[in-house]
């Protein structure tokens, strides 16, 4: 809602910045990053709204990932959340880090839950359960951190993962699973996982694998690096089949006629976080 003539300058400043599509604030907790935010009008009397986080690929085009879903949220009662992990936080020029969760000494699901924390604070609002989306470098960090905390996550749509972390207990991190607990300090709750909606989507066109093989040497090679296929098709693919083979209810879409492009398979994402709003929203309401 823009300001009106009769609001105070507090209402104003509300209206103008944390409401509708905000600037980018820093996170408080790590003021290396930061998030951009849609808010829709919220009603105190109403239901509360659903959070969505938005999870940008290599390029960081964080702003499109929260424009992309500011639709969205309006009509469906849904805070939209875009974190920005820029490249080279630790002056190394290293593009990689968030997604495979560790950095040196960043834990950045860590950080995300921080941002989640905080708007909470500054709405008045509880996202005890959120949805989670990424592409490609995002896809990487939304399968991740929802193999560590599925008990924080309503839904997970997972696209276009140029590599992918397996529920493979007899490979090390980030291949397997195996040393999550020493890494982390977590262990994988399958219980929590079968209980999330898991949609994985990727281009029926994005076949190029130059910049997904990885090479002997490289800085995230290790032993089965490759395996789980040479494509991204083929490695999302895995990673549905290891989901469900662990009790997961995992769907897939394939676009077809899309290569690797977000907005490419927009569509289907928004499809999937629709259908689940639905259903989550008309069991609360039976």
């Amino acid at each position: 809602m823009l300001p009106q003539l009769t609001d105070d300058a507090t209402a104003r400043r509300r209206s103008l910045y944390k409401r509708g599509k905000t600037a980018s604030v820093a996170c408080k907790a790590d003021p290396r990053f930061s998030y951009m935010l849609y808010v829709p009008e919220i009603d105190p009397a109403g239901p509360p709204p659903a959070l969505l986080v938005s999870m940008h690929g290599t390029a960081r085009q964080q702003e499109l990932y929260r424009t992309s879903f500011a639709e969205f949220g309006q009509y469906n009662n849904c805070v939209v959340l875009a974190p920005l992990f820029p490249i080279g936080v630790r002056g190394d020029d290293n593009s990689d880090g968030y997604k495979y969760i560790l950095e040196g000494d960043i834990r950045y699901d860590e950080v995300l839950l921080a941002m989640v924390a905080e708007v909470e604070a500054a709405l008045g609002v509880s996202f005890p359960r959120f949805m989670l989306f990424g592409f490609s470098g995002g896809g990487h960090f939304t399968h991740r951190f929802l193999f560590l905390h599925a008990d924080r996550l309503s839904a997970a749509c997972i696209g276009s993962p140029g590599s992918v972390t397996l529920l493979d207990d007899s490979r090390d991190w980030w291949v397997g699973i195996r040393n999550v607990k020493e890494m982390f300090g977590l262990e994988v709750d399958y219980d929590a996982l079968a209980r999330v909606d898991v949609h994985l989507v990727v281009g029926a066109a994005d076949l190029e694998t130059w910049e997904i093989t990885h090479q002997p040497g490289s800085q995230h090679w290790m032993e089965g690096a490759n395996d789980a296929g040479a494509t991204r098709i083929e490695r999302n693919t895995a990673l549905m089949n290891s989901l469900k083979a662990h009790g997961v209810q995992a769907t897939q879409s394939i676009a077809p006629n899309v290569s690797h492009s977000m907005t490419g398979v927009l569509p289907y994402v928004k499809d999937f976080f629709l259908a689940h709003l639905q259903r989550q929203r008309a069991r609360k309401a039976a």
